[in-house]
């Protein structure tokens, strides 16, 4: 490659970052486009999922997640018979609203609700969880939250009260099948 060539690729690298364009997204599944947000640690001790997590736990959590901005209307998961991607894996609201849609009804939480928290593998059926306003939600692997709870990361409490929740949620659909 001659220097020209070089120059001219660096100063589109260059654009392109400017503009927004080397961002990590994650598109719904609705197309819309959800940006890699940063964490704060200070901001994550605030929010109800988080706060009796010490610091070392907190700073754990950042390192093993990936936080997202979504505007409303982004499909931030789905679910459905037979639909395996990633079914196990929780969502965290950290800020904002959203709500599960199942069976034509619109089940609405925000961050401090049983509901902040999402996973799959909780729903049967189809369902989907949609942001209703501009939310940033954080995204956990099994793998890692199972690590999280098996080095005693006090999440019982938020896991059993969503438990409930989607139960109630979803007991509809389980006894008419």
């Amino acid at each position: 490659m001659n220097a020209r060539r070089m120059v001219r690729s660096a100063w589109l690298a260059l654009l392109m970052l400017a503009a927004g364009c080397g961002q990590p997204r994650h598109v719904g599944d609705e197309g819309n486009i959800m940006k890699a947000s940063t964490t704060y640690l200070y901001l994550l001790r605030k929010t109800p999922f988080f706060t009796s997590l010490g610091t070392q736990q907190l700073r754990w959590t950042i390192e093993h997640s990936r936080e997202w901005e979504a505007q409303a209307g982004t499909v931030v998961a789905q679910c459905a018979p037979g639909l395996q991607e990633q079914e196990g894996d929780f969502w965290i609201l950290l800020d904002g609203r959203w709500q599960v849609e199942h069976d034509g009804e619109a089940y609405p939480s925000g961050h401090a609700d049983p509901g902040k928290w999402f996973s799959a593998s909780e729903a049967y059926g189809d369902c989907r969880l949609v942001v209703t306003e501009h939310s940033y939600v954080m995204k956990i692997t099994r793998a890692d939250m199972d690590d999280m709870l098996s080095q005693g990361f006090p999440f019982e409490t938020h896991l059993q009260q969503g438990r409930a929740y989607y139960r109630t949620m979803f007991a509809a659909a389980t006894t008419s099948h």
